[in-house]
């Protein structure tokens, strides 16, 4: 794995069919460029002065940007038809719940490692035979009121 020295920015796009634009941006800044941070590096907090950070900017996890964008831009009166992610923001569950209770359509990428069940839905042991090749029992999978 390498290291990008490199500013990472976070955008929101208005797309149609033969066109998009980037309508909103934020600067990403990592916990190490953060004072108020536990995982601050003081090289990189030296360093905000000379890239004009203004002291009341710190971290901010990328999915959260990215509501607070979509929140911005609804301000202005333009509404958001459908948000798409990637995994970097579909694996975070408070950014899909954040576009649900915003009343958002959305379609995210997640990883392949990232489970989801229903809420309703519990974990039992699976049914795998014993040393005397019985099943486990009948556990009900729904909740009498």
């Amino acid at each position: 794995m390498g290291i990008a020295n490199c500013q990472v920015g976070v955008s929101l796009h208005l797309a149609r069919d033969h066109a998009s634009t980037a309508v909103n941006w934020r600067l990403f800044l990592p916990q190490t460029w953060d004072p108020a941070s536990a995982k601050a590096d003081a090289g990189k907090v030296a360093r905000r002065a000379a890239c004009q950070i203004p002291d009341d900017v710190g971290h901010v996890e990328k999915w959260q940007l990215a509501l607070d964008m979509a929140d911005e831009v609804r301000s202005w009166g333009i509404e958001v038809p459908l948000a798409i992610a990637d995994a970097g923001y579909g694996d975070a569950a408070a950014f899909r719940h954040g576009l649900q209770a915003r009343g958002l359509n959305y379609v995210v990428g997640i990883s392949s490692t990232l489970s989801a069940s229903p809420a309703t839905r519990c974990r039992w042991p699976s049914r795998t035979p014993g040393p005397d090749a019985r099943w486990w029992p009948s556990i009900p999978t729904s909740h009498a009121p």
